[in-house]
C-alpha cells in the first residue's frame, strides 16, 4: 500500500477536498465567515472536475437547490456558519421528511445575532437537536483536526446514503481555519444512481419525493418509519475517541478545538500525578453512550468544557444521570479557554 502524501491544508479545504474524494458531485452554498473557504475552494475545484457549483442569493436558496440535486440522486453539500445555518432550518428539515440525503458543513462562530467571527460552539443545540419543526434528526460528527475535516465528511456522505438522511460535519472556527498536514485517501467515484431517486429518466419516472402526508395516520406511519431509522443509528454509529480513561478518577469531555487543549490538559495532570482523562465526542448525535459511561466509570468528577453557555453539557447529564458530579466549564463570545486555567480546576480540588 503506497504512503499518502501529506499536504499543509486549512481545515476548511480539507472539507471541500474530501468532499470531492467521496464523490460530491454538486455544491450550493453562500459565503460566511468563518466558512468561506468552504464555498470558495468548491468555486475552485469542483467545475475543473465537471462538477455543479453555485453560489446561491442566500443559504435558504442554497439549501434548497441541495434538495434539488439529492432528489435526483446527487452526491450533494452545503457549508455555511451559525447565521446561515439558521436559514437553512426549514430546508433542512424538509430534507430529513423526504428522506433526502445531503452533507451540511457547519463552522461555527460566536452569536446570537452577528455575534462575531471568532470560533464558539454553540450551534450544537439546533444542529444536535433540530433546529427545524417536526420530530427527526441530523447525523452530526464534530472534527478536530483539518485531518478529520477530510475523514469525517468523506464518512458523512456515507451515513447519509445509508440512512437516507441529512447529516452535519459540525466544528468550530478554530479548526476549520487552522492549518496542519493532511493525508488525503484515494478519490472513489460517484455512486451509482439510487432506485428511488428522481432523475428525469424512464426507470425514475413513477418515484416521487416529497414529504407531505395529509392523512394522520399516513404521516404517523411515516414518523415511526423514521424513529426506527434514527434507533438503527443510535444502536451503530456511536463514535468517540477514549484518551487516558483508564481509571480516571477526573473526566473532562470536549469536542473540537476544546477537545485538543484538554489533551495537553490531561498530558500535565498526569504528570503531577492526577489520574485524569478526556472523552472526546465524534458523533454528536448519535451522541456516544456507551463510551462515555464506560470512561466515566471510576471518575469522581466530571468537567464539561465547551464554547458555549452549556449545551453538550445536557446530553452529559442525560447519558450518565446521577451516577457523578458533572461540572461545566465555559467560556463564550470566541475565547477559548488555556490548559493552564483548566489545569487550575484541578489543582483546586486536590
Amino acid at each position: 500500500m503506497s504512503e499518502r502524501r501529506l499536504q499543509l491544508t486549512k481545515g476548511n479545504d480539507a472539507a471541500t477536498k474530501g468532499a470531492l474524494l467521496a464523490g460530491c458531485q454538486s455544491f450550493f452554498g453562500y459565503p460566511i465567515t468563518p466558512a468561506s473557504e468552504i464555498a470558495e475552494s468548491a468555486a475552485a475545484y469542483f467545475p475543473l472536475l465537471g462538477r455543479t457549483f453555485i453560489q446561491a442569493e442566500s443559504e435558504v436558496a442554497a439549501i434548497n437547490m441541495v434538495y434539488g440535486a439529492a432528489s435526483a440522486g446527487q452526491r450533494s453539500m452545503s457549508a455555511s456558519s451559525g447565521p446561515g445555518i439558521s436559514l437553512m432550518q426549514e430546508g433542512i428539515s424538509y430534507l430529513a421528511g423526504s428522506e433526502l440525503p445531503c452533507v451540511i458543513v457547519d463552522i461555527m462562530r460566536a452569536g446570537p445575532g452577528l455575534g462575531n467571527i471568532a470560533p464558539e460552539q454553540s450551534d450544537y443545540h439546533q444542529v444536535v437537536w433540530g433546529g427545524g419543526h417536526g420530530s427527526y434528526h441530523t447525523l452530526v460528527l464534530a472534527p478536530a483536526s483539518p485531518q478529520e475535516m477530510c475523514d469525517l465528511t468523506m464518512l458523512a456522505f456515507d451515513l447519509a446514503d445509508r440512512y437516507r438522511n441529512p447529516a452535519v460535519v459540525l466544528t468550530d472556527g478554530f479548526v476549520g481555519q487552522m492549518m496542519e498536514p493532511v493525508a488525503f485517501p484515494p478519490a472513489i467515484a460517484p455512486p451509482a444512481l439510487p432506485a428511488w431517486s428522481v432523475a428525469g429518466t424512464k426507470e425514475t419516472r413513477a418515484n416521487l419525493i416529497c414529504s407531505v402526508f395529509l392523512e394522520p395516520e399516513e404521516q404517523e406511519r411515516h414518523l415511526l418509519h423514521l424513529q426506527e431509522k434514527y434507533r438503527r443509528a443510535e444502536m451503530t454509529e456511536q463514535r468517540a475517541e477514549s484518551y487516558q480513561t483508564a481509571g480516571a478518577e477526573a473526566l473532562f469531555v470536549g469536542y473540537g478545538i476544546v477537545s485538543r487543549v484538554l489533551r495537553s490538559v490531561v498530558d500535565q495532570a498526569r504528570e503531577m500525578g492526577i489520574a485524569a482523562g478526556l472523552l472526546r465526542p465524534i458523533s454528536l448525535w448519535p451522541f456516544p453512550v456507551h463510551a462515555l459511561r464506560e470512561a466515566a466509570r471510576l471518575a469522581r468528577r466530571i468537567v464539561v468544557v465547551e464554547l458555549s453557555d452549556g449545551q453538550m453539557v445536557n446530553d452529559v447529564r442525560l447519558a450518565l444521570g446521577g451516577a457523578c458530579s458533572i461540572e461545566l466549564y465555559s467560556r463564550m463570545g470566541g475565547v477559548v479557554p488555556t490548559a493552564d486555567e483548566l489545569l487550575s480546576l484541578l489543582e483546586v480540588a486536590r
